[in-house]
């Protein structure tokens, strides 16, 4: 008799009972408790929403930051929103429903510069990983990265550019307008002149010297401002629009035979 045999019947069992009794389990699944399963909620809790819900409602309660704070030195100035405005406006907001934003990794690299003034600085270009947990525990299904860089003639560069990455990750991943007018709406091309008055289009219409290709940039110029039909007074002291005026001046110089 083998040494299973021996077994079996030491158990009181023979191998067939041993060959049709079932193996036991060891893989079987065990769920994970529900960490919300006990939740009461309190007075001031958040709703119970997911994530992306959480965010969304942070996002239309802060609504806009604007560019209120000034960098004036170095021979440049510009409006810009700091990073204590950012956080202190999406600070308690975040609280309120429930959304906890967390650095969950960070890569930085350095190096040594000198200012305009000759001070040496350190200058750190840091990576952030961010984790944007909500209410209920979920996270959003991806992690988010954002880079800062800062330069500080101490031991404050790591910490400097730490806090531009949050910053960028509040205003894009919260698409945080500034209700600024539009810089677009403003912008003059570089060597553009100044936008001219009829008057001064119809002294150069009645110079002697305009040639007729020069009368047709100027038939579209006019049309181009919005004063083809503005009202000049003429060369007989009489009002007349200023489209007809170089109109007529155009065919009394192709009769005579100008240029």
């Amino acid at each position: 008799m083998g040494l299973r045999e021996n077994a079996a019947a030491a158990a009181g069992r023979t191998l067939a009972d041993e060959h049709d009794r079932p193996a036991e389990d060891t893989d079987t699944f065990v769920p994970a408790p529900d960490p919300m399963a006990d939740y009461e909620p309190g007075d001031d809790d958040p709703d119970m929403v997911p994530v992306h819900l959480a965010w969304l409602r942070v996002r239309k309660e802060v609504r806009a930051i604007g560019k209120g704070e000034l960098y004036n030195g170095g021979g440049t100035r510009f409006n810009f929103r700091g990073v204590d405005t950012v956080v202190n406006t999406f600070g308690p907001v975040t609280l309120k429903h429930g959304v906890n934003i967390l650095p969950v990794g960070v890569e930085a690299e350095y190096r040594d510069t000198t200012s305009k003034g000759g001070t040496k600085m350190h200058e750190a270009t840091v990576t952030m990983t961010w984790q944007i947990v909500g209410p209920m525990g979920d996270t959003f299904p991806m992690l988010l990265k954002t880079q800062g860089e800062a330069l500080d003639s101490a031991d404050k560069a790591t910490a400097k550019a730490q806090s531009v990455a949050l910053r960028v990750l509040l205003l894009t991943g919260g698409l945080t307008p500034t209700h600024d007018k539009d810089p677009d709406t403003s912008y003059v091309e570089r060597g553009e002149a100044p936008v001219r008055s009829a008057a001064d289009y119809r002294d150069e219409i009645l110079q002697p010297g305009t040639s007729r290709q020069r009368l047709a940039q100027i038939n579209y110029e006019i049309k181009q401002i919005g004063i083809f039909n503005t009202k000049v007074v003429n060369e007989s002291n009489d009002e007349e629009e200023l489209g007809a005026f170089l109109y007529r001046i155009g065919q009394e110089r192709i009769q005579g035979g100008g240029a």
